[in-house]
């Protein structure tokens, strides 16, 4: 079953964003509250957190697609009630790694990894009940998209940097985090952010079977911030997902 949270950040999304099909669904669409955005943000993730702890206690794990990244503070956060203390293994183009003091953009979603080390709790991670992670138990895959304040502030942190050919893992559970802007714009259209000069699907999948492969991996989540397919986008779309989940 696949966890489907069909949100970039507090924005309900057509389901045709998403070509799931064929996959068991467990959709989470609930009832947001009339507050800030960080509010709502956190009422999208609670659910996802409450499933996801239950899987894992369960002894199943969980696999969730979303619209953003920032779903991933809800998976780790249920990763974490059900008992298992993970790491966090993080694809992506980008650092997400901004403080809200940091970003010039004040974009939310350049924002979950520093959330996740301990920065700007009371946004999201503290209402979730997430206990923020030393810095060397984050490895970001790629990252090859970093704002000058990410640069600067990865220049002096312990997070961990590795290419998607040679993931340096850190040791013990993992969540295993994949926004699918890491692979090479070229190979996968249509992305919000989309960046050139990174790796092939076929690499990106392929560094995916390889730590699917440690048995490992407590809890997967695929973030997909990409605009409504065109074409044939989501012939590819559908593709790059199937394969990821069923690696």
């Amino acid at each position: 079953m696949i966890t489907y949270v069909p949100y970039h950040q507090d924005e309900r999304l057509p389901d045709v964003s998403f070509p799931l099909d064929g996959f068991d669904l467990l959709t989470v669409t609930p009832d947001l509250p009339e507050g800030g955005v960080w509010e709502r943000i956190a009422a999208v993730s609670e659910p996802v957190a409450a499933e996801v702890a239950g899987q894992v206690a369960g002894g199943t794990r969980p696999a969730v697609v979303s619209g953003d990244c920032l779903v991933a503070e809800g998976v780790l956060a249920g990763v974490q009630r059900a008992g298992v203390d993970a790491s966090v293994v993080w694809y992506d183009a980008h650092g997400d790694i901004h403080s809200m003091e940091s970003s010039t953009s004040g974009y939310l979603g350049g924002m979950p990894v520093r959330q996740i080390i301990g920065t700007d709790t009371e946004l999201l991670a503290g209402p979730l009940g997430l206990n923020p992670l030393p810095e060397d138990r984050v490895v970001l895959v790629d990252a090859r998209d970093l704002d000058p304040a990410e640069a600067e502030f990865l220049a002096s942190s312990r997070v961990r940097r590795s290419p998607v050919d040679d993931v340096a893992l850190p040791e013990g559970p993992l969540l295993l985090h994949i926004d699918l802007d890491v692979i090479d714009k070229d190979d996968l259209p249509g992305m919000k952010f989309p960046v050139g000069g990174g790796p092939s699907d076929g690499a990106v999948l392929a560094s995916i079977r390889r730590i699917m492969a440690t048995g490992r991996v407590a809890a997967l989540h695929i973030a997909c911030p990409w605009h409504l397919p065109e074409g044939d986008d989501n012939a590819v779309r559908g593709r790059i997902l199937r394969d990821i989940l069923t690696s």
